[in-house]
């Protein structure tokens, strides 16, 4: 299916809110309804948005490739404004290193994640979730002797919306 440079563009819109509803949409599109949101999605976006359990719309990873921006990021050239994380991924946005502090080790962020939050994961999804932050282009990772991590962005330029 080869979409036009419109559909591309909303595609990307789906990308970058999902989940989203489509009152968003229709907000962002200018559309009269929801169920015009409805009608153009199957219509024209049809193979790449389902609907996750909770009736959300979400983007498909081909959606993703396709339109070429990171799921859940929203912002322009200038950086990133909003990012859509689950909350672990909210968490160490909140306690790792800032963007002028030393870089810190998985394991530091996992501790202060299980400080300041009274949490426990697992090393492997604090790591998983740096990544993921990473892929956003809200984290950078600095290699010393293992991979550390810190923020790119001021804390407060970027709002955190836990999906």
């Amino acid at each position: 299916m080869t979409l036009s440079a419109a559909e591309r563009e909303r595609l990307a819109d789906v990308v970058r809110l999902q989940p989203t509803k489509n009152k968003e949409l229709q907000e962002r599109w200018g559309m009269e309804s929801g169920s015009e949101v409805h009608g153009y999605l199957e219509e024209h976006l049809g193979d790449y948005y389902y609907r996750n359990e909770d009736s959300y719309i979400c983007a498909t990873p081909e959606a993703a490739e396709l339109a070429g921006v990171e799921p859940g990021v929203e912002g322009d050239e200038e950086g990133v404004d909003v990012i859509r994380v689950p909350e672990l991924e909210a968490q160490v946005f909140d306690v790792v290193a800032g963007p002028d502090d030393r870089s810190e080790s998985v394991v530091s962020v996992l501790h202060k994640v299980r400080e300041a939050f009274d949490a426990d994961p697992d090393v492997d999804a604090v790591r998983e979730a740096l990544q993921s932050l990473r892929r956003k282009g809200v984290v950078d990772v600095v290699y010393r002797t293992v991979p550390t991590f810190k923020l790119t962005v001021e804390r407060d330029d970027v709002r955190v919306e836990v999906v």
